[in-house]
């Protein structure tokens, strides 16, 4: 195949994602907005600056258009993960790149974390469980760091890892829930306070 039809296919591709994206982003917005329920397709592709039936390029339906709006937000949720939890570094500074990027990730994209969160429910179980499966993959590395912490002494002995990653998601999704929604909150504040009720408890 000659290099300029081969380059064609490649900027063709390219350019297809990039619109995609643009249109789960535009996804994201319409359902943050309105609802799933009170949300549609024709406002979808409004937002997108598009016709109805375009975007069916796209999208099959508006239940696909939620299930790879939740796809793209726990991806890049997970995603933040992984270089801090494979590199080696102390327990406690591990801890805090891992509760700075979930934070950080509602304010880069919090239209869509919020959908994931709020509105993922309204897919079928199947479409549920690869969402799951992939939020269990982010629980697990940051019960790791727990594990770590344990091992290397500066946690306690009998503490339960796999509580407390559940229990640290749960704050910063409560608190980046209220990023999402009030930006006047300082980012780099509810940052800290998070790390530090974590690390240090509400102990003098």
């Amino acid at each position: 195949m000659p290099t300029d039809i081969k380059n064609m296919g490649s900027e063709n591709t390219k350019r297809y994602e990039q619109q995609h994206q643009k249109a789960i982003d535009a996804a994201a917005f319409v359902f943050a907005s309105k609802g799933y329920h009170g949300a549609s397709t024709k406002d979808i592709a409004t937002h997108l600056g598009i016709r109805q039936g375009s975007l069916y390029y796209y999208f099959t339906s508006k239940e696909k258009a939620l299930e790879e709006v939740c796809l793209t937000a726990i991806m890049r949720y997970v995603g933040k993960m992984e270089p801090i939890f494979n590199q080696a570094l102390p327990f406690e500074e591990k801890l805090s790149m891992a509760i700075k990027a979930h934070l950080s990730s509602y304010r880069e994209h919090n239209a869509a974390l919020s959908v994931h969160n709020e509105q993922r429910l309204y897919l079928p179980k199947n479409r549920r469980d690869k969402l799951k499966e992939l939020g269990s993959t982010y629980r697990q590395h940051l019960e790791h760091i727990f594990i770590e912490g344990v091992k290397s002494g500066q946690l306690r002995q009998n503490l339960d890892s796999h509580f407390s990653a559940l229990s640290l998601i749960g704050l910063c999704n409560y608190w980046g829930s209220m990023l999402s929604r009030d930006r006047e909150l300082n980012l780099d504040n509810i940052i800290q306070k998070c790390t530090d009720i974590t690390l240090n408890g509400c102990y003098q």
